[in-house]
């Protein structure tokens, strides 16, 4: 894992009108319903200020570590003075020091597995803001590689 400061920057896209968790799978059969609504809604065609065509899931407002419930947003990176549509949402990412995985394989087992692997590292890991990054090199689903910033 790469550590690296990043953050200071804004997105827009749509949350969780709740928080979930990981209890039982749940957090899976809410975000991936967040998911499907911003692939059939076009939500990222209706971002104003896009910065790039970059999308970032986040996890955030954790109540605790990971088996804790948490809000899930997904959205792009804007110009800081985008203002936020009525119909979407904002999300403000501090700077802070990350520690950067990569998932590589098929969507949506690499992420799954990136994301036990992670859990059962048990890193010292601070569950403020942590985010994936689907950038080009995870448009062919079969041989994808996403980005983890792990706060």
């Amino acid at each position: 894992m790469d550590q690296i400061k990043t953050g200071g920057f804004k997105l827009i896209g749509i949350k969780l009108p709740h928080k979930t968790s990981n209890e039982e799978g749940q957090s899976n059969i809410d975000c991936g319903e967040l998911w499907q609504r911003f692939n059939e809604e076009g939500i990222k065609n209706k971002i104003p200020g896009k910065i790039s065509d970059d999308i970032y899931a986040v996890y955030f407002a954790y109540e605790g570590d990971y088996t804790k419930p948490f809000s899930f947003f997904i959205g792009c990176k804007v110009n800081m003075d985008t203002r936020t549509p009525e119909d979407l949402d904002g999300l403000f990412i501090p700077v802070q020091n990350y520690q950067k995985v990569v998932a590589k394989g098929i969507i949506p087992d690499c992420i799954a597995n990136a994301w036990r692997d992670i859990w059962a590292a048990k890193n010292n890991r601070g569950y403020k803001y942590d985010f994936e990054v689907y950038g080009e090199k995870s448009r062919d689903w079969k041989n994808a590689e996403v980005e983890i910033y792990l706060s």
